[in-house]
């Protein structure tokens, strides 16, 4: 085994990040033709027609990790009588400076996310427009498509409607500062005191989202936390390995995103214009999830059932919180992955078995997905009155792909994360860990240790072992180059 020096540990990722891309088939560096098209643009895009409203005066703020530039989404709330609430969620308008099948589409199109590697990211546009021109930045005026959806003080929705509007962020906040503050245990950040109003304006966004929350819960999404662990550096020497928790603030974000993603998919529909649809459907590994439950004392129906499946997560979390994030890989991993369809109007919706909601589409982020890109010119079409940018058939194919590339991306996210993961554990070959079993197919079998959270192929001893199994291991193997990690079956 070569010993890999972690002091020099950036570069190196980075290296094999681009290496690992180029084996899969996706493309690291923009094309020649893609950065002339940059050269060509000399700023944001600007609209003085009947479509875009001037929006600018309202308090919109970012919310997103601390070290985030691509910023695609800003919100804002309104009280209305009888304590209902106006929420608005303003989504970069990428398709203004990237129109269809230009060379930067092309580029964004073939990759169709951007692809964030422990050695840094590959960007689907590059960051001049996704970190500045058509990110929705702090002091900025930016347009967006903007999603209107008022909710009664029960937090069901009343109404909703979508339309183009000019807007500029008055405060670009962190999850972990907003998070801290929400739930009494921090300041309030600075972002938000130097903008009066600012303050009250976020707890009423916070009282929607937990009420969205607890309604989506009750009709039966699944309440998972999976441990995504994030390299951290000091310069360019990798330190460790840092779980990412959830939080209030990310909660917040998200529930609205979910909301407004919705509303773009219901939309589309009553305009009678096709859309690509995000689904997970009803579970085909459902008698694992069953035998899961069963060995943790608890009795699920015969048949998926995501309400029942959710009492029994919440449960689980309440009696073992420590392990609670591997009972939620397991599941995920269950459940099986998500994918792009096309939705045709009249048509009965796949929907989406995790979120146990019909009617949703990637919408929210056109920065960094293409779907959502893809939905941002049928919406613009569909606000303005045009046709459809694309038949049916071209979808089709689109959603194909964007499935297809979106697996890729991140088989390379993992695979260059096990790299770094394998550059912290170089030094203990031979130790034995606690772990869990994520996945076992014919393909491999694969553990979880708890700590460091690395997870790593079970090379020998396998029979008998199935996914949500605890095992003990012992760290047989490392390859920092092709991010291998191998356990063998030890006690």
């Amino acid at each position: 085994m070569t010993t890999t020096d972690t002091t020099h540990s950036l570069p190196i990722l980075r290296r094999i990040a681009r290496r690992v891309m180029l084996e899969r088939g996706l493309a690291p560096d923009f094309p020649s033709q893609a950065l002339a098209q940059l050269d060509g643009i000399h700023g944001a895009a600007t609209r003085n027609d009947a479509f875009t409203r001037d929006l600018r005066k309202l308090l919109w703020c970012s919310i997103d990790n601390d070290d985030s530039r691509d910023l695609d989404q800003l919100t804002v709330a309104e009280a209305l009588p009888a304590g209902a609430v106006k929420i608005l969620v303003a989504i970069a308008d990428v398709d203004a400076l990237v129109p269809k099948q230009s060379p930067l589409d092309d580029h964004a199109r073939a990759n169709t996310t951007s692809i964030y590697t422990a050695g840094g990211i590959f960007p689907m546009l590059p960051g001049r427009l996704s970190t500045d021109l058509t990110s929705l930045n702090l002091a900025a005026d930016r347009l967006a498509v903007v999603i209107e959806m008022s909710f009664a003080a029960d937090g069901a929705m009343q109404g909703s409607d979508i339309y183009q509007a000019l807007v500029c962020s008055r405060a670009k906040l962190a999850y972990n500062g907003v998070a801290a503050w929400l739930e009494g245990k921090g300041p309030l950040p600075p972002g938000i005191s130097g903008v009066a109003g600012l303050d009250a304006n976020l707890r009423l966004q916070d009282g929607v989202a937990q009420r969205l929350k607890s309604i989506r819960h009750a009709h039966g999404a699944l309440d998972l936390e999976t441990i995504q662990a994030r390299a951290v550096f000091a310069g360019d020497g990798l330190q460790g390995l840092e779980a990412d928790q959830p939080n209030r603030a990310k909660d917040l974000i998200a529930d609205f995103m979910i909301a407004a993603n919705g509303v773009t998919a219901r939309f589309l529909a009553a305009k009678g214009f096709p859309s690509v649809r995000r689904v997970v459907r009803v579970p085909k590994n459902w008698n694992r999830i069953v035998e899961l439950a069963a060995a943790r004392g608890t009795t699920l129906p015969t048949e998926p059932d995501a309400q029942a499946l959710e009492r029994f997560l919440l449960s689980a979390r309440a009696a073992d919180p420590l392990r609670f994030p591997d009972l939620s890989l397991s599941v995920i991993k269950l459940l099986g992955s998500g994918e792009y369809v096309v939705q045709i109007p009249g048509e009965i919706a796949t929907g989406h078995f995790g979120l146990a909601v019909k009617d949703y589409g990637h919408s929210t982020a056109p920065n960094r997905r293409y779907p959502d890109l893809i939905t941002q010119r049928l919406l613009k079409a569909a606000v303005t009155g045009s046709a459809p940018p694309y038949a049916t058939d071209e979808l089709t194919v689109l959603a194909q792909h964007c499935t297809e590339r979106e697996g890729v991306a991140n088989k390379v996210e993992r695979q260059v994360a096990k790299s770094a993961a394998a550059m912290l554990l170089q030094s203990r070959i031979g130790q034995s860990f606690d772990a869990i079993v994520t996945g076992a197919s014919p393909k491999g079998t694969w553990v979880r240790i708890l700590q460091p959270p690395v997870e790593g192929r079970l090379a020998s001893g396998l029979a008998g072992v199935d996914v949500g199994d605890k095992v003990r291991v012992q760290l047989d193997r490392i390859d920092v180059e092709r991010g291998f990690i191998d356990f063998r079956k030890s006690g």
